[in-house]
This record gives structure tokens, C-alpha cells and sequence, in this order.
């Protein structure tokens, strides 16, 4: 049997098909808004971290080398590039001899204070783990299977367990038992989650870096690696592999 042609109450007219003006507005609204939204907020991210490094560096500054003393309106950002300045000198200094004198010393007068020591010794563990260009430490993206067998969630790759934690923990004899720790993120806040060990061949590392990694777990899945939103989400061999 071949079909015959369509019947003419069923098709309909194009006014009908054609979007109402209501439609249009609600469209260009939500255009607007996804371009201006993101710009909106990445800016009055970046001008409350000015005023903030402003607030903090401009009190230390004598009031005769600020240029708000000598110009009608204040000048936003001087204090974040004295700040950026005055690193950059820091760590020149500190690149030679003396200025690591002066640092072991300051360490060693840090060293004698109880509370004082602990927070020092902490934040400054962080903050080289964070920074270190040798380091291995959340440089990867992996894939375990968590909460259950066949459900599979993101992970950032940290480093394998320190000797006094792996001598505690069950480790065999093949390659890739070794317990690794992995830091798994909760969607839409990825720096809060759950760090764990387990063995090394429970990882499937994944060919994406950290920052795609997070954009995923923050945009709930919505926003996949790779170009023009096809996924590149290419699972490599277990880390023993």
C-alpha cells in the first residue's frame, strides 16, 4: 500500500507555526541574560578582590606616596600592584643565600611558639602542595566506581599514601595494589567532598584536565569536555596499566 497524501484539516497554517511575539521577548531575554550574567558576575568578583587587596595594602602605604592623595578620586588597583610587586620582590630575595638565612631564622623564632607553630607549619604544607610546579598533587582527573559497583564518579588524582598510612593499609603484591588517595567532589561545590585511598588500579585516569574536570562536576554533567560540546571524555587504562 503506498501512502496517500496527507490529509488537509491535519496541516497546519504557518501563522500558527510561527513564534508569537511573546515567545521572541522570553527568547531574547534569556539570550541577554546568558551573555550578560557570567560577565556581570565575573566582574564584581574581580572588583571586590581589588578593593579587598586595596584595603589591606593601601593602610601600610604612607599617605604621600598614594596618588588618592593627590588626584580628586581614588585610583582602584594601585594597592594589588604594590602587592604583586612587593611578591615578586619577596621571592627574589629569598631565591639567594641571605634571604633563606632570614627565612630559616624567622622559622626557627615560629618554631618556639605553640599555637603559632602548628598554623604556620599547616597553611605554609597547603600552600606549597598547591603551587609546587613538581608536585603531582589534584594534577589529574579520574573516574571510581562510588557510591556502588557500576556507578561512576569524577575524582581528582592526588598522590600515592605515605608510608606510615600504606603500611597500615592492605596492599598486594601486583602492580597497581598500591593504595593511592583521590579526592572525590560534591556537585555544584567541588572544594567540598570526600578523600579516600584505594588501590591504584581502581582509577581510570581520564585524558581531561583539572579545570574541565570541575567545570563538569560544578555544571551537574551540562557542561561536557571539549570543543563545540562534543564530549572527549576518553577513558585511558587503569593507572597500572
Amino acid at each position: 500500500m503506498t501512502a496517500g497524501p496527507p490529509d488537509p484539516r491535519l496541516i497546519l497554517p504557518a501563522e500558527i507555526l510561527r513564534p508569537t511575539w511573546g515567545a521572541r521577548l522570553r527568547r531574547y531575554f534569556l539570550t541577554g541574560l546568558v551573555i550578560a550574567a557570567p560577565l556581570a558576575i565575573t566582574a564584581s568578583v574581580t572588583w571586590w578582590f581589588v578593593n579587598f587587596v586595596d584595603g589591606l595594602v593601601k593602610p601600610l602605604i604612607p599617605n604621600s606616596y598614594l596618588p588618592d592623595s593627590y588626584l580628586p578620586y581614588p585610583i582602584p588597583g594601585f594597592g594589588l600592584v604594590i602587592a604583586l610587586i612587593g611578591l615578586t620582590l619577596l621571592g627574589f630575595l629569598t631565591a639567594n643565600l641571605v634571604g633563606r638565612s632570614l627565612i630559616r631564622a624567622g622559622e626557627a623564632i615560629l618554631d618556639r611558639m605553640p599555637v603559632v607553630r602548628s598554623l604556620y607549619k599547616g597553611v605554609k604544607q597547603v600552600f606549597e602542595t598547591i603551587f609546587s610546579q613538581s608536585g603531582t598533587s589534584f594534577r589529574k582527573v579520574g573516574m571510581v566506581q562510588f557510591p556502588q559497583p557500576g556507578m561512576w564518579s569524577i575524582v581528582f588524582i592526588a598522590q600515592e599514601a605515605a608510608p606510615e598510612i600504606a603500611e597500615r593499609l592492605p596492599n598486594g603484591q601486583e602492580p597497581g595494589d598500591e593504595q593511592i588517595g583521590v579526592f572525590l567532589p560534591c556537585t555544584p561545590n567541588p572544594t567540598t567532598g570526600f578523600f579516600f585511598y584505594l588501590p591504584r588500579r581502581e582509577v581510570v585516569e581520564l585524558s581531561i584536565s583539572v579545570e574541565d574536570g570541575a567545570k563538569l562536576i560544578m555544571s551537574a554533567g551540562l557542561i561536557q569536555p571539549g570543543e563545540n560540546g562534543k564530549p572527549k571524555l576518553e577513558g585511558k587504562p587503569p593507572l597500572s596499566a
